[in-house]
């Protein structure tokens, strides 16, 4: 093999590690301006965003096991990896999407299973993980309010009885 030709599947493998998922996305009609602000806009999920040869992208991620990706590799390929919130950086393609028309998903590996582009849309429509764990923990407070409101009731309900008795003599 080639220097220049390991050179850059090392350099994919390299990408392929930040993360345990990988975000494949065709770039064309991507500009420069857009993919700096594309990298901008990842960057605040600490994600990157790398433009990779098809070639090189196949023997890496066969190299690390990753699945099949073959499907996923025509025409130009961007990946995106890094950061650890998978959700939020789909978040950040998703609207990037929206508004340009540009950079769309193929496929994405996340652990080390293949998903759809239709996959990653619906996780960028989950919930951000501080929205989850409020959720979750208004579930873990939910019993300790209702035991608190039915220790209270009974000496409430005491209470109201008396001030009817009262209201009732004078």
């Amino acid at each position: 093999m080639r220097a220049e030709k390991k050179y850059l599947i090392d350099e994919v493998q390299t990408h392929l590690r930040k993360s345990d998922y990988v975000i494949l996305a065709n770039f064309n009609g991507v500009t420069v301006a857009d993919a700096a602000e594309l990298r901008g806009k990842l960057a605040a999920e600490k994600a990157e965003y790398h433009v990779v040869k098809n070639s090189s992208l196949r023997v890496a991620a066969k190299s690390l096991g990753l699945p099949d990706i073959e499907g996923a590799l025509t025409g130009p390929t961007a990946i995106v990896v890094g950061g650890s919130n998978s959700a939020g950086v789909a978040k950040v393609l998703k609207q990037f999407f929206k508004e340009r028309k540009k950079v769309e998903v193929k496929a994405a590996v996340l652990g080390k299973k293949l998903i759809s582009s239709k996959d990653v849309e619906r996780l960028a429509d989950m919930p951000s993980m501080e929205a989850l764990r409020a959720q979750l923990l208004g579930l873990a407070n939910q019993p300790a309010s209702m035991f608190v409101r039915v220790i209270n009731a009974a000496p409430q309900g005491l209470v109201n009885v008396l001030n009817a008795k009262v209201r009732a003599a004078g």
